[in-house]
């Protein structure tokens, strides 16, 4: 059985859990969960992308809770065990970074949830630590709007990344 047959055919709260694996809003994971059977991966790629642009700034802001902040290995062990792997794939341009690096993004991460009031969000696959920091500072000068708007875009490329992990498991 394809992983794809298998999200169609799981009890509904074993296939909400496995979406939020993907994306931790809750009304997504639902709406995911009720727009199966998907017929292929393009299908549940647009119902995914769909059923985002639906949400709104409470589920948002919900969906990155579910993220460790970049660069924060502790999190990443204890709290998000269901996505860890993921996550430290994902961060994997953190691992070789330097202390100066490594110290800019735990800083710039205080920084940035002072003004904003949740995590910085950037989809980090390929990305270097000194590219996320770069990202992060520049980020710093938005307004709390657009900012949560921009941290959305990159929770929605998160989710299709994850969906295709999920696909390949």
């Amino acid at each position: 059985m394809s992983a794809l047959e298998r999200l169609n055919t799981l009890p509904p709260d074993e296939a909400r859990a496995e979406l939020k694996r993907c994306c931790g809003a809750s009304r997504w994971a639902e709406a995911m969960t009720k727009a199966r059977p998907f017929r292929d991966a393009e299908h549940l790629f647009s119902e995914a992308s769909q059923q985002w642009s639906r949400t709104g700034p409470e589920d948002w802001r919900e969906a990155f809770t579910h993220h460790p902040r970049i660069g924060d290995v502790a999190s990443l062990r204890a709290k998000f065990a269901a996505t860890a792997s993921w996550s430290s794939q994902e961060q994997g341009g953190v691992s070789g970074a330097g202390e100066e690096v490594l110290q800019g993004l735990a800083d710039g991460n205080q920084a940035y949830e002072e003004r904003f009031g949740f995590i910085f969000l950037v989809c980090a696959t390929g990305k270097s630590a000194q590219e996320m920091l770069g990202l992060l500072r520049a980020r710093l000068g938005n307004a709390p709007d657009e900012e949560l708007r921009i941290a959305a875009g990159e929770q929605a490329k998160i989710t299709r990344i994850r969906l295709e992990k999920l696909l390949a498991s």
